[in-house]
């Protein structure tokens, strides 16, 4: 059965930018099913309307279904996961630049933030659906994510092998365009083992 990797784009983001393209062609190259959707309501993403064209894109996810998210596209991975039924799973999530807690916003982004910070999560339900394959990538220098709560949480709440960078907010005006930890990622949760992210041990 073909392999498929659902990338995630963030807020105010496009399929086109940053790493995105670059991740989608490696992956295509090593026959994946790649895709990058273009989410809804791209500057002011809603928990309902991201969730349920997840749920309409991906269908019936298994063992061979991959999903990568970037920023608010990880609240919106793990918020598509817990609404799974609990015998389904999936292959492996990665995180890029994730978060439960936020920094440096502005008033309207405050409100459009507030539904993705404060509805609860089962965090429960969605290590027994991703198996515990969860990796996260973060950034010590990221001016929206503060590193160590959300560190924390990854690691205490979800079990995620997390990794620290000094990449931004590792996307295109952080001038990433290529991320290939991510893509090691994908590999060895698929069985194909490639050069392993080196592990924080902060």
């Amino acid at each position: 059965m073909n392999k498929r990797v659902y990338i995630i784009h963030g807020w105010s983001e496009l399929p086109e930018d940053g790493w995105f393209p670059w991740l989608k062609k490696k992956l295509k190259n090593l026959d994946f099913q790649a895709f990058t959707p273009a989410m809804p309501d791209l500057d002011t993403p809603k928990i309902d309307s991201w969730v349920g064209y997840l749920s309409h894109l991906i269908g019936k996810p298994d063992k061979n279904t991959f999903l990568v998210g970037h920023s608010i596209g990880c609240q919106a991975v793990l918020r598509y996961l817990q609404t799974l039924d609990e015998s389904a799973g999936v292959g492996g999530v990665i995180l890029v630049a994730g978060f439960f807690d936020l920094q440096n916003l502005n008033d309207g982004e405050k409100i459009i933030a507030k539904p993705w910070l404060e509805t609860p999560l089962n965090f429960e339900k969605i290590k027994k659906i991703t198996g515990g394959k969860i990796t996260v990538f973060l950034s010590d220098n990221d001016p929206f994510v503060p590193l160590e709560k959300n560190k924390k949480i990854f690691e205490k709440k979800l079990g995620a092998k997390v990794f620290i960078g000094q990449k931004g907010h590792i996307s295109g005006p952080d001038g990433i365009f290529e991320l290939p930890e991510a893509l090691d990622a994908i590999l060895s949760f698929s069985g194909i083992p490639r050069r392993p992210p080196v592990a924080d041990n902060r």
